[in-house]
């Protein structure tokens, strides 16, 4: 399966959810909820924490904001859950070069595709060699915002016809069953009929990439 080949919403957990299980090449997890889903930069660094903290002044919590989380669930869990995900690629996942995610939190596909295609570095590209980064991947799915099924749908539709009107005649549509879209993209992702490092996969992509909702880049 290639980078563009692979899924959203729940149709996006069980495309990544399958990779999880055989490491191949795309999707860009790229994942979410059951009705629909889908930084600043990270910093390697992680800041001391004092040894001893002085609360004698601090003032005591009142019953409205005892037990409220720091942090709710949403685009700052999800860039976090990412940045976790990112830094086990660099660290055990054999890709020292992976990039941030974006400022929305999904994974920069256009970067992590050109990194697949070089010689030599396609296995482990999604959850690193061996499957070392699958809890953080799972993790990243966790915590992915909901996507609107419908607007991912015609995102990709709209990209499908480009991809053809760009030479790839065989890209297949996306396809709506059951409230969730599945990509679409390779019509024999087990015996790919398109190459991505080839100069004209490359440029129907650079053509139409701004069809695509962020997020769904890796997608299809």
């Amino acid at each position: 399966m290639s980078f563009h080949s692979s899924s959203s919403a729940t149709a996006t957990r069980l495309r990544l959810a399958a990779f999880v299980a055989v490491p191949v090449l795309a999707l860009s997890v790229a994942c979410a909820g059951g009705d629909g889903t889908s930084g600043t930069k990270g910093h390697e660094a992680i800041a001391d924490v004092p040894a001893t903290k002085d609360t004698s002044a601090a003032p005591a919590a009142s019953e409205s904001t005892k037990g409220t989380p720091s942090t709710g669930p949403g685009k700052s869990a999800f860039y976090d859950a990412q940045m976790t995900f990112v830094r086990c690629m660099r660290a055990k996942g054999g890709y020292k070069d992976y990039p941030d995610p974006k400022l929305s939190g999904h994974i920069d596909w256009t970067k992590v595709s050109e990194i697949g295609s070089q010689p030599g570095r396609n296995e482990g590209i999604k959850a690193g060699k061996d499957n070392v980064c699958a809890d953080e991947l799972q993790a990243v799915m966790a915590a992915e915002p909901k996507r609107d099924q419908q607007k991912a749908y015609e995102s990709m539709l709209a990209h499908a016809q480009c991809m053809r009107d760009n030479g790839l005649t065989g890209f297949t549509n996306p396809v709506m069953s059951g409230g969730n879209v599945t990509p679409g993209g390779d019509p024999n992702p087990g015996s790919p009929s398109f190459d991505p490092s080839s100069p004209a996969y490359k440029k129907a992509r650079e053509a139409c990439k701004s069809k695509l909702l962020d997020g769904l880049d890796g997608m299809q």
